[in-house]
């Protein structure tokens, strides 16, 4: 009991979970918010200087976003240590969320010209490839199986006919890194295993309903064919369902319990919007807006949040509330 290791391990242990179990992205959130507040009233004149308009701005932001998550994934990994579960498909995770980055970003740049390799380029390029093989090296096959996942998705994106959607790509995207981050938060420095707050968790279920909304008002067309009495009844047994999952997530921080929820959440909202006769579409941009915003915040990327500002600025007004209160 007494050994020096254990003495130290124990100690380092202690200080993590003290460090860690405080909402530290949150008030990182708080600190850039001047930053934040400057990009709302320069977003005009931030979107001229980067060439962005209201036209292409999703074209535009959307590979940005995939692209910075990738390389947060390459720059948090490594930290293997830290995890509780030797058995973790972490490397998994974090192997699909590089195929569907690189994926995403190759398929939005397939038209582009690939440049010509110089001495610099091609250092450039095995620096990268270096950096992604120690973001696992855990294991003897783990390097492998993270540069084989980007080289995969940079070559599917190259051959493929069309650009993945930009809006499902990046919810896509969002959802995989936000379901990651809940599997192993110590990994990614979010939280202690079982030692999440409320502030954790309330922020992983604001993002998980704007993007479940997102998705339902972006693919779902009204059509009003629901007898009223029927959905009444079919509407109340969702937000039920729903209530009752985000409670039972959040007493167990339970992964499955989150997809679950969210996989109702989407249901009732689909439910809502099939059943409406119309449906503002701006509330979807919005909505895609928001989670941007909530996804930045919460893996301490500011960039992610800024463009998030300057959709939700480059958008039309809509009223918010109630347009989701009717929804929801």
């Amino acid at each position: 009991m007494l050994n020096d290791f254990i003495i130290v391990e124990s100690a380092i242990s202690a200080f993590n979970n003290a460090a860690l179990w405080m909402p530290a992205f949150l008030w990182w959130a708080i600190l850039a918010l001047p930053l934040f507040v400057v990009i709302y009233w320069c977003s005009d004149t931030i979107m001229a200087r980067i060439g962005w308009t209201r036209e292409n701005i999703v074209k535009r932001a959307t590979p940005w976003v995939a692209g910075l998550t990738c390389a947060w994934v390459v720059m948090f990994g490594g930290n293997y240590a830290v995890l509780r579960d030797s058995l973790s498909v972490l490397p998994m995770m974090t192997a699909t969320i590089l195929f569907l980055t690189s994926l995403f970003v190759s398929s939005h740049l397939r038209h582009h010209a690939l440049p010509r390799m110089n001495w610099w380029r091609w250092a450039l390029l095995i620096l990268l490839i270096v950096a992604v093989g120690l973001s696992d090296t855990h294991a003897w096959w783990g390097p492998l199986l993270q540069i084989g996942a980007i080289v995969l998705g940079v070559l599917l994106g190259r051959i493929a006919h069309g650009a993945m959607r930009p809006f499902g790509g990046t919810i896509m995207i969002i959802m995989m890194t936000a379901i990651a981050v809940l599997m192993q938060p110590e990994f990614f420095r979010f939280g202690q295993l079982g030692n999440l707050t409320a502030v954790h968790l309330l922020a992983m279920l604001a993002l998980g309903v704007t993007c479940m909304m997102t998705i339902a008002i972006q693919n779902i067309n009204p059509r009003n064919k629901i007898r009223h009495g029927v959905y009444i009844k079919l509407k109340w047994l969702m937000r039920v369902i729903c209530a009752l999952g985000m409670a039972l997530f959040i007493l167990t921080e339970a992964v499955p319990v989150f997809i679950g929820t969210m996989v109702a959440l989407f249901l009732s909202v689909a439910l809502s919007v099939w059943h409406a006769d119309t449906v503002n579409a701006v509330l979807g941009d919005k909505m895609f807006a928001l989670a941007l915003m909530v996804f930045g915040a919460i893996t301490v990327m500011p960039v992610i949040t800024a463009i998030g500002i300057l959709y939700w600025t480059h958008t039309d007004n809509v009223k918010i509330w109630a347009e989701s209160k009717r929804l929801l």
